[in-house]
């Protein structure tokens, strides 16, 4: 079976619940909203921020719709995907993406790094938002590094803001004393939680109606199923609902029932 063949079936102008639906497409459930309203406070007031939730609970998603919503020309976005590149890695990064040479030395490195961030925006007024993906995988050591980087200014307000994206083992790992320091630092924390019942059965008419599917095309207890067994998680919630749509077409039928929807549990739970 074709992804060209399940469109045409259900008259799909594109497939739904894929990951490269664009950030003003994306269903704002009230969790979504909240995640992007802080990361912009966050920004606005230069502070470190941190945002966490399970996997697959739409962390990078309400990210990349808030950094969407940005002004290019007072903003200077650097995104990390990957904090196993070390801290070394990191510098090197931010130096080069403000447009320096980064220094051969580590010492060097880091002071060379803060020099380009409060140069960004002093000399260019644009505000750099360094934003760290998958920020459990920091070490303690990496961690106080970047408390560091936000020590140069002292008490007049840093030159950046902080970003860090990542699983619920980062927020209790904040608050062991050794990360006091840093922990006193942040100014915006969130948790990404699940969608209840409601907002799931909203995400997913949502999600049909962008790709051309106004009408119900999932019956009120395959939606429950799916809520039930992905626990309103957008990731799981996006897997079962596609494993439905195909079991769905496989039986030939034009409804997604309760079981189509429990033919996707069984099948992704294997």
């Amino acid at each position: 079976m074709s992804i060209t063949s399940l469109q045409s079936h259900y008259g799909f102008s594109r497939m739904p619940f894929s990951a490269d639906i664009p950030p003003q497409a994306q269903h704002p459930h009230p969790g979504h909203r909240e995640a992007i309203a802080r990361i912009h406070w966050c920004i606005g007031q230069r502070q470190m921020g941190v945002i966490t939730g399970e996997v697959g609970a739409g962390k990078t998603v309400a990210v990349r719709a808030a950094l969407a919503g940005l002004e290019a020309s007072r903003h200077q976005v650097i995104y990390l995907p990957d904090p196993t590149i070390t801290m070394r890695g990191i510098h090197a990064t931010i130096v080069s993406a403000l447009g320096g040479q980064p220094s051969f030395y580590s010492g060097v490195l880091a002071t060379q790094t803060a020099a380009l961030l409060a140069g960004e925006l002093d000399e260019r007024s644009r505000l750099p938002v360094v934003v760290i993906d998958e920020a459990h995988l920091l070490s303690n050591t990496e961690l106080e590094s970047l408390r560091m980087l936000t020590n140069t200014a002292l008490d007049t307000g840093s030159h950046f803001a902080l970003l860090l994206i990542g699983q619920p083992t980062l927020r209790r790992r904040l608050k062991m004393a050794v990360l006091a320091a840093l922990d006193q630092r942040i100014g915006t924390r969130f948790t990404l939680t699940g969608m209840n019942l409601a907002d799931t059965a909203s995400y997913i008419k949502a999600h049909l109606g962008f790709a051309g599917r106004s009408d119900t095309l999932f019956s009120e207890d395959a939606v429950t199923a799916i809520h039930q067994a992905s626990r309103g998680y957008p990731r799981a919630v996006n897997n079962l609902a596609v494993s439905a749509l195909i079991a769905t077409y496989a039986g030939n039928k034009t409804i997604v029932d309760q079981a189509a929807a429990q033919s996707a549990i069984t099948e992704n739970s294997e």
